[in-house]
């Protein structure tokens, strides 16, 4: 017992601080997220790539309710790592949020506006009793006016802008590679070239029809799946 609340209390209630001020379930949340496929986001000169896995039952059918990696924009792609019905939920809510910005600003959401938009829904969930935190984390990257850009959000919806960043299971190794390779003024091949071996590193006994990347540049959103795409097959 600390102040008259049993120790478990601080563990149990998202609105309690413990005396170290932490949230334990934020912090629990983020676990989730650790236990999740790896994700792997890079920046390069016109663009951005962003590649993860979809480990798929041999009966399953591909595509349908499995999707990692989702169009918010034309412009802007969402990748996720962590509870995937949680990241479902928050990515239809920003794509509603960027076709009303489109349709009241006649102008295409930024990067950073749709960053901010899955951030604040994501605070929300911190702050009242009843509900928890969305256990899911993001790499959301795209082209606008201010060039291509990448994002990584928390689960305590916290989020940060990098040139190439990783996070899942496999984050800190697919990170090394990223830290040693990444350079500036990539081109595109280079870019997924880079991502596949991050992937690879992060994922040990990843299969080619288990890679699911997108790529967006000036040309739009532009996903490829598995074994059956040149793009992937040619650096795998």
């Amino acid at each position: 017992m600390q102040g008259g609340i049993p120790e478990m209390g601080y563990d149990r209630a998202i609105v309690t601080f413990s005396p170290d001020g932490r949230l334990y379930q934020v912090e629990y949340a983020r676990e989730a997220v650790k236990r999740g496929t790896t994700l792997v986001g890079i920046v390069f000169t016109d663009g951005v790539v962003i590649a993860t896995i979809r480990p798929g039952e041999e009966l399953a059918v591909p595509s349908v309710g499995s999707d990692k990696i989702h169009e918010v924009d034309s412009h802007i792609a969402a990748g996720m790592s962590g509870f995937l019905a949680d990241g479902r939920i928050l990515v239809d809510f920003v794509r509603v949020r960027a076709q009303v910005h489109k349709l009241t600003y006649d102008e295409p959401l930024s990067i950073l506006g749709g960053v901010k938009e899955i951030a604040d829904r994501m605070q929300l969930y911190t702050q009242y009793g009843g509900v928890r935190p969305y256990g899911v984390g993001y790499l959301v990257g795209g082209i606008d006016e201010n060039g291509p850009q990448l994002f990584e959000i928390d689960p305590s919806s916290a989020f940060s802008s990098w040139n190439a960043q990783a996070i899942g299971r496999g984050a800190p190794e697919a990170i090394k590679i990223l830290r040693k390779e990444w350079a500036e003024k990539l081109t595109k091949d280079d870019a997924v070239k880079l991502a596949l071996k991050a992937l690879k590193s992060g994922e040990k006994g990843v299969k080619v029809n288990e890679v699911e990347l997108c790529v967006v540049d000036k040309s739009g959103f532009m996903e490829f799946r598995g074994e059956n795409t040149k793009l992937i097959k040619k650096y795998w």
